[in-house]
């Protein structure tokens, strides 16, 4: 078979050359492409069987009559989801669920900053400054409710994490069975999102990107929240309306938000949201851990076995659902 390798671009996202070498010695009967330029991809796309990408737009995948499979480097797939690779038979799956520990690690520390205004001493520490705030202006998390935005394996690890806290967990997915995460004590469907933005003290946003789910969270939604609540995005920004968002900060419609991501990225440096005190930014690094790359090429390794074998892919992306 012929294999394309094509993850490149920002140089935190590219896959080193290492893995690359891994993937050729784990199967050495197959032919691996390593492209590192959109030119070099569109190349290699004729004869390409396989694909470990999250590149293959409509004009790559229109390039490539013998593609079968595509394997996402990463759990979301949105670019790679045109009409054309929708109404194809090309099998998509991507590697949901490998960093799902360190972002709802990430989501722990961020709502623990929050709670306990880390980031604002940050900035009075640059300042040389000392400045205490009011005693009641800290927030404990035992005992408050973490509303979950999307329950898959980013939302199960980040409510087993906020569970041992202490912390009550609403969870709002697909169904609204219940999910058998020890802390959740009340799930949704989609229908109860209003229910659930209103009851939290912390509302974590984790799903998907989908038609459905863009600009999910809004003024509306906002306005529903309790004034003293946080807002966690680590999902994708085309979730929540971002102009929305830091006009309702500014106006202390809730009390704080941690984003690390955004409706267009990098963020523009004339955004708002850069000058907000009740706000932390991360650069799109919630994910970030030292395993990554070869985790990923771990599951696509795996996969690839079971394609050979004629066996059922692992994490198979539902192409009419977006996930």
């Amino acid at each position: 078979m012929h294999i394309i390798v094509a993850v490149f671009g920002d140089p935190v996202w590219t896959l080193p050359v290492e893995e690359v070498e891994r993937l050729r010695a784990m199967f050495p009967a197959h032919t691996f492409t390593d492209a590192r330029s959109v030119e070099a991809l569109a190349a290699a796309m004729p004869g390409a069987d396989v694909a470990f990408s999250g590149r293959i737009d409509a004009d790559l995948l229109a390039l490539a009559p013998r593609l079968c499979w595509v394997q996402s480097p990463a759990a979301g797939v949105g670019r790679l989801l045109s009409p054309l690779m929708r109404a194809s038979e090309v099998i998509l799956t991507n590697a949901r669920g490998i960093h799902a520990d360190p972002i709802a690690e990430h989501v722990l520390g961020v709502t623990l900053a929050l709670a306990r205004h880390l980031h604002e001493a940050v900035r009075c520490q640059i300042e040389s400054r000392w400045a205490k705030l009011s005693m009641s202006s800290f927030v404990t998390l035992r005992g408050r409710r973490m509303g979950i935005v999307g329950f898959g394996a980013i939302g199960s690890a980040v409510a087993a994490r906020a569970a041992a806290l202490g912390m009550r967990v609403s969870a709002l997915r697909r169904t609204a069975a219940p999910v058998g995460v020890p802390g959740v004590d009340r799930a949704y469907g989609p229908a109860g999102l209003d229910d659930l933005v209103a009851e939290s003290d912390v509302v974590v946003v984790a799903a998907p990107l989908t038609a459905a789910t863009h600009g999910l969270i809004g003024r509306r939604e906002l306005r529903l929240m309790k004034p003293g609540a946080f807002l966690v995005n680590i999902a994708r920004g085309k979730l929540v309306r971002e102009a929305e968002l830091a006009d309702e900060l500014a106006r202390g419609t809730i009390a704080a938000a941690a984003l690390d991501v955004f409706e267009h990225e990098p963020l523009d440096p004339a955004s708002p949201l850069w000058r907000l005190p009740n706000v932390i930014i991360t650069p799109h690094t919630s994910g970030f851990f030292p395993e990554y790359w070869r985790l990923a090429v771990d599951v696509f390794a795996d996969n690839l076995r079971r394609f050979e074998a004629g066996a059922p892919l692992v994490n198979v992306v539902d192409k009419a659902a977006g996930y």
